[in-house]
């Protein structure tokens, strides 16, 4: 059974794509800076700016080839969540809970998103690597998690990122093109993003930690959103 064929995405960015593009980099790169130099009145700012001007790229890209498609709505919603798991990470307090629920959230749109048109986990491989990772980071952790509840949100959270960088690879083995991988290797990013957040908080300080948590992280949403788009494939193509 094949998928039904979607009508073909504009591929080359259009003046005002590009030009949004390099506000979301620049924007990125300011987050980084601010926080990394502890300049925190313009990491508030700039730390949810950037999230909304991939928002708004997503809704540029989609107006110019004429309207909002599922996938342009599923990866909306994915950008808000993390939106808001952006504002409430970076808010002073213990905010950590609807931080990783917010995210968890929208890894649960990643994964409806890279569902589109490709089978559940077609690649077997990637789908026991990433939950054996996921599994070892969890263990490495264990010892700083010493609230109960904690444990079992950190224990979702980490076979919930898991398996939206499964789904997106196995995307990648079905799709085989440049953008399915250049999303693939964003959404490992984004899991090793997370990893370094774990390992700061419950394991020990790393340094530059801002540096390497907000760039990794960047880089993930970054990739997901210029190449994010629907995968014509077929859906009994599935890699072991």
């Amino acid at each position: 059974m094949k998928a039904t064929p979607e009508a073909p995405r504009q591929q080359a960015a259009t003046p005002p794509e590009g030009l949004l593009t390099l506000l979301l980099i620049t924007t990125a790169v300011l987050s980084t800076a601010s926080a990394t130099l502890g300049q925190l009145t313009l990491y508030y700012v700039f730390k949810p700016a950037t999230m909304l001007l991939a928002m708004v790229l997503v809704v540029v890209r989609a107006g110019s080839v004429g309207k909002l498609e599922r996938f342009d709505i599923l990866l909306l919603l994915a950008l808000l969540a993390s939106m808001a798991g952006d504002v409430f990470l970076m808010l002073p307090g213990n905010y950590f809970l609807p931080g990783l629920a917010s995210f968890l959230v929208a890894h649960l749109f990643y994964i409806a998103l890279f569902r589109q048109n490709t089978p559940w986990f077609a690649s077997g491989r990637a789908l026991v690597g990433t939950l054996g990772a996921g599994a070892a980071m969890y263990a490495w952790v264990w010892g700083g998690l010493n609230d109960p509840v904690l444990k079992i949100a950190v224990a979702t959270y980490v076979t919930v990122i898991a398996l939206m960088v499964a789904q997106a690879m196995g995307r990648a083995t079905v799709g085989q093109d440049a953008a399915a991988r250049a999303v693939a290797l964003g959404a490992c990013a984004f899991m090793f993003s997370d990893s370094l957040i774990a390992i700061n908080r419950f394991v020990q300080p790393l340094p530059l930690v801002s540096l390497w948590v907000l760039g990794s992280y960047y880089l993930a949403q970054i990739l997901i959103v210029r190449n994010a788009k629907p995968t014509i494939s077929s859906l009994h193509r599935v890699a072991l």
